[in-house]
């Protein structure tokens, strides 16, 4: 007998009428999986901090990965100074970054509980590069929580710094990584 096959997973670009279903989605996420590698205070302070940022939606560079309907993860890139965070969190800057001199950013990645280590964070990661590449991007930078360094790590970034924000109420520790997304090294 052959072994059951997995779920197939189907990408398509996020819209507004998308946005309850993500915010939901990313609550889920960091109270289930990221709330493994923080404390309980850490979680609260994270919500404060992440989120959805509807520029990347307005933007259409979010990606929701589905299956059967259900929406088992979600993320983006962004040709835009902000590094991370949601439409809440202070210090935002939408002004753009320069394709070929900044790095693109990846940002506001979230796998459903469900969904974790089924490969839709790679998935979402590879949309990400590919349409940054076409974009005239040579590099990305993230900002990854604790719960999402194994996986970039493993997908070839870098450690860039480490470092903690207290915008939330208690220090969230964070990793801003990097990667070339082109195989000349003079890019």
């Amino acid at each position: 007998m052959a072994p059951a096959a997995g779920p197939v997973f189907t990408p398509r670009i996020a819209t507004e009428a998308d946005i309850p279903g993500l915010v939901a989605l990313m609550d889920r996420s960091i109270a289930g999986p990221l709330a493994a590698f923080l404390t309980p205070d850490q979680i609260a302070a994270s919500r404060k901090l992440m989120g959805i940022d509807s520029q990347l939606i307005a933007d259409r560079t979010y990606f929701i990965v589905e299956t059967d309907g259900v929406m088992a993860g979600c993320g983006g890139w962004s040709g835009r100074i902000t590094e991370y965070g949601g439409d809440h969190t202070p210090g935002r800057t939408p002004a753009p970054l320069t394709p070929g001199v900044d790095a693109a950013r990846i940002r506001a990645m979230y796998t459903a509980p469900g969904f974790v280590r089924r490969g839709v964070g790679r998935l979402i990661l590879s949309l990400c590069e590919e349409a940054a590449r076409a974009a005239g991007y040579d590099r990305a930078e993230l900002v990854a929580t604790m719960g999402g360094e194994p996986l970039y790590r493993a997908a070839g970034y870098v450690e860039i710094e480490r470092f903690e924000d207290d915008r939330g109420g208690t220090p969230v520790p964070l990793v801003r990584m990097g990667k070339r997304l082109t195989a000349d090294p003079s890019r």
